[in-house]
């Protein structure tokens, strides 16, 4: 190769290394990698949670403007055991933040994370109570969420594995859309699609057009669609229907209806379902069905109880996770007829102890 080529190659080479350096600098320099981060704790402080990194964030320029996060760990101030555990997450940002534009981030992506249900309950009920008489508040998510990989766990016991959720944009009088899919504990897949439109219209918000899709291993799936509304506290309505397709089962016609608290009854979610061999007509308090399904769960010994709720259902099969009943048959609160109500007072009558 003659000289005079082999020098004009090494000044090229020179010259677009120094631009790729320059380009590096002025990234990193546009970014201010610890700006996006210090945002990102103090949202997090203003919840009630600590946000903290392995370590700092890191600018990347492809395939387009972000920053990489390592080593996320997400917990509520003053707690032992993290909401949130993560290898690794990204954010990704518009160019025009990359040329000194607003703080603004078009995605959150994050791998592999570990969510704590435990952990989120204890934080959720710690959160201190709104005023009766204040405005609902939708939580504002202009970003799009992205999570690969992840996990759902209740202390040292598996949920749901391989959870993969895409979502949009949750932004007043905008659909929002949400897909999921995740294996349980014993390994059958699920997927979830919800897409709705939330709306603020004085002190009330609305869930307009949901549209409810969820799948499991191709042997049941459910479609509902409907609105819900929700004024605070346990005041929430809601009107779900649609199909429930059992293989083998035949496809049944399902109501779900959230019936808000008054003085004389709490939150009901009232349930009817109606198909080949199967009906039921149900009343269950969601928020004490939650507590009854927690005390089973108990590490210190399970609370063995009928869970609350009146109605009756004649189901003619059930199998579940390797558990199969047939002819089951439930009667309770008004449900029960009023000799059978009358027998069973007299019995608790009899059985009972003095205190």
């Amino acid at each position: 190769m003659p000289r005079r080529l082999r020098l004009t190659l090494l000044v090229l080479g020179g010259f677009m290394l120094a631009m790729l350096l320059t380009a590096l600098i002025a990234v990193y320099l546009l970014l201010q990698p610890e700006r996006f981060t210090r945002m990102l704790q103090t949202q997090a402080h203003a919840a009630g949670l600590e946000l903290n990194l392995s370590s700092p964030a890191t600018p990347s320029l492809f395939p387009r403007p972000g920053l990489d996060l390592d080593g996320i760990t997400l917990s509520a101030s003053s707690a032992n055991v993290p909401i949130l555990l993560a290898a690794h997450g990204q954010l990704a940002l518009p160019w025009r933040t990359l040329f000194g534009g607003p703080t603004v981030i078009t995605q959150l992506i994050i791998d592999s994370p570990r969510v704590d249900l435990d952990a989120l309950q204890d934080w959720l009920a710690a959160m201190p109570d709104k005023p009766a008489d204040a405005a609902p508040t939708i939580p504002r998510i202009n970003t799009g969420v992205s999570i690969t990989e992840g996990s759902v766990v209740r202390g040292n016991a598996l949920l749901l594995g391989n959870v993969s959720l895409e979502a949009g944009s949750l932004i007043s009088d905008q659909p929002f859309p949400l897909h999921l899919s995740a294996d349980t504990a014993n390994g059958t897949p699920l997927q979830l699609r919800l897409s709705a439109t939330p709306r603020i219209a004085g002190k009330t918000l609305q869930l307009e057009n949901i549209g409810l899709h969820l799948s499991s291993a191709g042997t049941l799936t459910l479609d509902l669609g409907g609105s819900a509304y929700w004024h605070g506290a346990a005041d929430a309505s809601a009107s779900l229907s649609g199909k429930l397709d059992q293989a083998d089962a035949g496809q049944y016609d399902i109501a779900l209806q959230l019936i808000p608290a008054n003085d004389d009854q709490p939150l009901l979610l009232a349930l009817k379902l109606d198909g080949p061999d199967n009906h039921a007509d149900l009343r269950l308090p969601p928020l004490a069905l939650a507590n009854w399904w927690s005390g089973l769960g108990d590490p210190q010994g399970p609370q063995l109880s009928v869970p609350p709720g009146s109605g009756h259902a004649d189901i003619a099969k059930i199998e579940a996770g390797g558990v199969r009943i047939e002819g089951l048959i439930i009667q309770a609160g008004d449900a029960i007829p009023a000799d059978e109500a009358t027998d069973k007072a007299a019995t608790d009558q009899k059985t009972a102890k003095p205190e």
